[in-house]
């Protein structure tokens, strides 16, 4: 039988994978339709723009649960600046290191690099991105 906190990650790690597969098919769609029209520069940025949008509001109220309006700012800029580098710049030095040098197309390259970023983004977005406040400990006093 699983303790608590165990039963709180692994749903909370179930939620992630949810919402990781949202992001990546939304974005896995819109890169492979769009890459033979626009190039894969902007289908990469278009499929990701439209997977991020998603999986910051999925992330923020549905995985990590930070509801506090204080700490919106603070996690929208955490997020927009990690993402951009992830998402725009090594996602797509990814796919294209792919292609170029091991002749692997962007339908199959998303895969490879969904499993890289499946595990980066947990611990970015876990210990950095959607972080709440630092809550002192309780401690107990004894008489």
């Amino acid at each position: 039988m699983l303790k608590k906190k165990q039963r709180k990650f692994l749903v909370q790690f179930t939620e992630y994978m949810i919402t990781g597969g949202v992001w990546f098919w939304s974005g896995y769609i819109l890169i492979v339709l769009l890459d033979n029209h626009i190039g894969l520069f902007a289908a990469n940025f278009v499929g990701n723009a439209v997977g991020i949008s998603l999986n910051f509001i999925l992330e923020r109220y549905w995985v990590f649960k930070t509801k506090n309006p204080a700490q919106l700012s603070v996690m929208a800029w955490r997020y927009v600046i990690y993402t951009a580098l992830n998402a725009f710049l090594l996602n797509y030095a990814i796919l294209y290191c792919l292609r170029e040098y091991a002749g692997v197309q962007p339908e199959i390259g998303q895969f490879i690099a969904s499993g890289f970023f499946t595990v980066w983004n947990w611990f970015w977005y876990k210990n950095w991105v959607f972080k709440g406040k630092e809550r002192p400990k309780r401690t107990r006093h004894h008489a």
